[in-house]
């Protein structure tokens, strides 16, 4: 059986590992020159750690993962609000997206076909398999096709239809870039709120990131620059330092954060992972259920040998309950991140001051 897998992201790679354990012959295609670098620390934890200890990477993420224990609210005067603890339960590993990644494609390094600067330009299937045509590899027949090219899929743009039928704005815009150099405090988050915008400064591992997450609507993402000077213009504390650093970096990673919903996630023999089927990334663990996802539908298709259409169908049923939740969570989880007015950036200090004086719960961990 042979899989091709757009995207070599984060939930590529993973599926990648476990089918090429089943005997798969397993090739990833890959739109960018080289593998990604970048992107804010993301979280591994809950159902995601048993699937990275299963793949022998768990060590590695935590010799790679951040520093930081403690997050920093900074008021709008630039005082400190609410020192707040970081999970310290040993049950999860906050790591920097690129590095997770790496990580993750050094584990197929030798057991997948990688198409770097190449990307699916059409996708025709029958009962027995789907025939693909590259932008720059000659054509192939595949056994199955999955989309794990994020959010702006192009796997699910050419099996299901145009972007704007499935990806939901959820008013929010995430901007990101390199500090320039280490965080001052390297175990501590920064985050500056004032109504409808978010300024952090993460010491990530090394150099250290910074984030502008703000509200806002019908704003270019392809213009970063314009967008985010015209935003926070006229902020206090570090801001301005910040705009200062962002002028000096010509493409920073910009975009609206989104969620993807559809009615289904696979059809026939191609099917759709991570933010392509089911974004819920920054306020849903994107990373946590990009990885189970993956495993879950390797799962299935160990459990349906021969029969890709019946095992995708298995996949999306029991992975749905894991993430229609987060789904739900989007609304509550954007406005504790970025609340949209005074009253509601005071309550949720509020809130921060009386959690930073609660007693810290005893780990479950095993």
């Amino acid at each position: 059986m042979e899989a091709l897998i757009s995207g070599a992201g984060i939930a590529g790679p993973t599926l990648a590992y476990w089918l090429a354990r089943q005997g798969w012959r397993v090739t990833v295609v890959e739109r960018a020159g080289a593998l990604r670098s970048g992107g804010n620390p993301v979280d591994v934890r809950g159902p995601a750690l048993p699937v990275a200890e299963r793949m022998g990477i768990l060590p590695r993420l935590r010799e790679s993962a951040t520093h930081a224990t403690t997050m920093r609210v900074i008021g709008p005067s630039g005082r400190t609000v609410a020192r707040l603890p970081m999970s310290a339960s040993g049950d999860e590993v906050e790591i920097p997206r690129s590095d997770l990644a790496a990580i993750l494609a050094d584990t197929v390094r030798d057991d997948a076909e990688l198409l770097l600067d190449d990307t699916i330009t059409t996708l025709r299937q029958d009962p027995g398999g789907v025939d693909v045509t590259f932008e720059r590899a000659a054509p192939r027949r595949f056994d199955l096709v999955v989309g794990a090219d994020g959010l702006h899929s192009t796997v699910r743009r050419l099996a299901f239809g145009p972007e704007s039928t499935f990806v939901q704005p959820v008013g929010l815009y995430v901007a990101t870039m390199p500090f320039g150099g280490p965080a001052e405090t390297p175990s501590e988050v920064l985050l500056y709120n004032t109504p409808g915008r978010l300024v952090s400064i993460h010491p990530s591992r090394g150099e250290a990131v910074v984030a502008f997450i703000f509200r806002g609507e019908g704003l270019d993402r392809h213009a970063p620059h314009e967008a985010i000077n015209g935003t926070y213009r006229g902020e206090g504390w570090r801001v301005p330092e910040l705009l200062d650093r962002l002028r000096a970096i010509p493409d920073p990673y910009f975009d609206e954060v989104s969620r993807v919903t559809m009615p289904a996630w696979s059809t026939g023999r191609v099917t759709l992972l991570g933010d392509a089927a089911s974004c819920v990334s920054l306020l849903g663990d994107g990373s946590t259920m990009a990885m189970t996802a993956a495993y879950t539908l390797a799962t299935a298709l160990a459990e349906h040998p021969g029969d890709p259409a019946t095992a995708v169908h298995r996949y999306e049923v029991a992975h749905r309950r894991l993430v229609i939740p987060k789904q739900r969570g989007i609304g509550r989880a954007a406005g504790m991140l970025v609340p949209a007015t005074q009253l509601g950036l005071a309550t949720r200090n509020l809130g921060a001051r009386l959690m930073a004086h609660r007693p810290p719960r005893a780990s479950t961990a095993a």
